[in-house]
């Protein structure tokens, strides 16, 4: 008899013999088989109160949170036990924590940015102060400056803006000067010379005299004169820039420019300084000055800095250097009536 026992598989079925086994064999077959049953039963129970359980959490989670959607989930396997519904609740206060950040960041960026308005202006404006006060300084010396200038002595400058309203008058046999003066409301100009260049002519009854000055010729008429005051007013019918007149005293030690015709030579110019101002003279009012003038130089102008005309050259004294005499500008328009317009 053989040591070893047949092989049995764990159903109790003999393969080699075709046969169940032995009866106890069996019964362990089925007490085993049984245990399982149990187990799966207690499981399948376990399940049940599982899910359950679960349902509950949900319901009163449902209950907790109104506003969520509702659903009902199924399991179809077993799951671990749900979240506390307490954990969701922190994510709200987060977001509602950074919108307060970002508000706070917001709200100190724009007070910065105004802050640095605030000061960008108040620099502005103190620099459009202090530029004020610079031009309004410059403003000052330029003024300053412009009054230092007219006082410059520049002959050439005077001549050249005189000399174009200065013609040679030619009166029969007499020559003098004469210059623009004003001009009449219908474009005639009127001009200023002695009456004792034109005297001869006006006595004769002829009022026509010449104005010349280089190969310019212009045909003037003697339209008014004063004896007493040793003046005349021509007029032409073509247009010449007068000068303009000073209206401010006349002060000794003035410099001066005269310009005339002296000996019939045209465009002559000469300087000189005002010797003195002699309002009480038998003849009226007489400025005298030290340029020389010579026969010719009459009814020329004596023109100061400001190129304005302050007398007109009348007579030289005899035997004598640096002694010419003028009539005041100021006397011959009130005389003549005819400086500027009119």
């Amino acid at each position: 008899m053989s040591p070893y026992e047949p092989f049995t598989p764990a159903n109790g079925y003999d393969q080699r013999r075709g046969e169940w086994a032995a009866p106890e064999q069996q019964q362990w077959f089925q007490e085993r088989q049984w245990d399982q049953e149990r187990q799966w039963d207690l499981q399948q129970q376990w399940d049940q109160q599982q899910q359950w359980d679960q349902q509950q959490q949900w319901d009163q989670q449902q209950q907790w949170y109104p506003q969520q959607p509702s659903y009902q989930q199924t399991y179809a396997d077993p799951v671990p036990a749900a979240t506390p519904t307490s954990a969701p609740a922190p994510a709200p206060i987060a977001r509602t924590s950074r919108g307060r950040t970002v508000v706070i960041a917001l709200v100190v960026a724009l007070l910065a940015v105004s802050a640095w308005q605030a000061f960008r202006v108040e620099g502005m404006i103190r620099s459009s102060n202090d530029l004020a006060t610079a031009v309004s300084a410059e403003q000052g010396r330029s003024q300053e400056l412009e009054k230092q200038l007219a006082t410059v002595f520049d002959p050439e400058g005077i001549a050249a803006a005189v000399l174009p309203s200065v013609f040679r008058v030619r009166a029969g046999d007499f020559t003098g000067t004469a210059f623009a003066a004003g001009s009449t409301d219908d474009g005639r100009t009127n001009l200023f010379t002695n009456y004792h260049v034109v005297e001869e002519t006006f006595e004769s009854g002829d009022k026509s005299v010449s104005l010349e000055r280089g190969n310019t010729r212009i045909e003037a008429t003697i339209v008014k004169v004063s004896a007493g005051k040793d003046l005349a007013l021509l007029r032409t019918t073509r247009e010449i820039k007068g000068l303009g007149v000073a209206t401010d005293d006349v002060k000794p030690g003035q410099q001066v420019v005269v310009v005339g015709a002296p000996l019939g030579l045209d465009d002559s110019v000469t300087t000189g300084v005002i010797s003195a101002y002699r309002p009480d003279d038998a003849d009226g009012p007489t400025i005298q000055f030290d340029a020389p003038i010579n026969p010719g130089n009459s009814g020329g102008p004596v023109v100061n800095t400001s190129k304005q005309v302050v007398g007109i050259a009348t007579a030289k004294a005899r035997d004598a250097e640096g002694i010419g005499l003028a009539i005041p500008i100021e006397t011959a328009c009130d005389t003549l009536g005819s400086c500027g317009k009119g």
